[in-house]
């Protein structure tokens, strides 16, 4: 199936607890680590640095943290010039490895933590940070900004890489997660949409029917909480057609140029049995009146179907006898959609409507 920035599964995660102050200091026995205060090479191989423990566990660590382990603010500077430390924002700091092998919203997220690490229960994750948060696939959606919502009546301002919203919160709208407050799903989802277009709305809010346990009703009832406000008046099509059986980036995307061109809507996750009721497959999407299936390939699809010491080619033959299975039983077209597909939307559209064609 397609991916995406924080497509199909929950977003990397760089610590399942959540950062929390004063763990270093009390919880890791201090070391000798004037090696590493004075920024030596190699230092490493001799010392454990308790920085790196604390990194490895919350992501961060905090330049108090830093200051309790001895290492003042010229060091501090001399370490990052050098490469050896990694500003995640100002006043947190990480290491290269542990930085460059986390994606993009597993950086957002590491941002995210460290803003709130430092205004506590003023403020809880909203928008696209809450989003993430609960594990939520988006698309076309700026994550170079934390936003986070004020619950201390503190004034809205873009401020040091965070947006700081004003809006009403009540208790029942924020859960505890990892140890920080958040947005609930519904309406962190909703928030992201309006921060998007129409298509990249309807990810995020596919992405809520499908990983959490939100329903449509639910999902409805908070749209009609919030559709005073003016950024989410435009997301009636995505609530509309949101559906959790749409399993990833791609196919949100797809049900979304079919809605734009105006092609007949899809039934989703179709299952083709055979005669005896057994089931064989199942497809992303079928259009049986006009007796065609669809599947979205991403780039990563064949990976994640690799067993153990299975070589990618024999996972593309055993894909292509699964669809000439799919295809004898039911007798329908087969239509595939890959990612440059969906930017090409008006040739994809024309390509879907000739297919239908030829199938009925």
């Amino acid at each position: 199936m397609g991916s995406s920035v924080g497509s199909g599964s929950s977003p990397p995660s760089y610590d399942e607890r959540g950062g929390r102050p004063g763990t270093f200091a009390s919880g890791y026995p201090q070391t000798d680590n004037s090696a590493f205060r004075q920024g030596r090479v190699g230092a490493t191989l001799s010392v454990v640095d308790p920085l790196r423990v604390i990194a490895e566990v919350d992501g961060f660590f905090t330049r108090q943290q830093a200051a309790q382990a001895g290492y003042d603010a010229k060091t501090i500077a001399r370490l990052l010039k050098a490469r050896q430390w990694v500003r995640v924002r100002p006043g947190a700091y990480t290491f290269p490895d542990l930085w460059e092998a986390a994606d993009p919203v597993a950086q957002h997220l590491l941002r995210a933590h460290a803003v709130v690490r430092k205004l506590g229960d003023r403020v809880a994750l909203s928008h696209v940070s809450a989003t993430l948060e609960h594990g939520l696939s988006v698309w076309n959606v700026d994550l170079s900004l934390v936003h986070v919502t004020r619950l201390d009546g503190g004034s809205g301002r873009i401020e040091a890489g965070v947006v700081h919203h004003e809006g009403l919160t009540l208790p029942e709208d924020l859960v505890e997660r990892h140890g920080i407050l958040v947005m609930k799903p519904a309406r962190a989802a909703l928030e992201t949409a309006s921060m998007t277009t129409s298509e990249g709305g309807l990810v995020v809010l596919d992405s809520l029917l499908h990983v959490t346990d939100v329903e449509r009703e639910e999902l409805e009832a908070t749209f009609q909480l919030m559709g005073s406000w003016a950024e989410t008046q435009r997301l009636v099509v995505p609530v509309r057609m949101a559906d959790g059986r749409a399993e990833s980036v791609g196919e949100s995307r797809w049900r979304h140029l079919g809605y734009a061109y105006n092609l007949p809507a899809p039934e989703l996750q179709y299952e083709v049995c055979d005669d005896r009721g057994n089931l064989i497959g199942t497809t992303d999407m079928a259009w049986p009146k006009y007796r065609l299936l669809g599947e979205f390939d991403g780039k990563i699809k064949y990976g994640r179907l690799l067993k153990p010491g299975q070589e990618p080619g024999e996972v593309v033959f055993e894909e292509k006898k699964r669809e000439d299975a799919l295809r004898e039983i039911t007798g329908y077209g087969m239509v595939r959609v890959i990612w440059p597909d969906l930017d090409r939307p008006a040739d994809t559209a024309v390509r879907m409507w000739r297919l239908m064609r030829r199938a009925a």
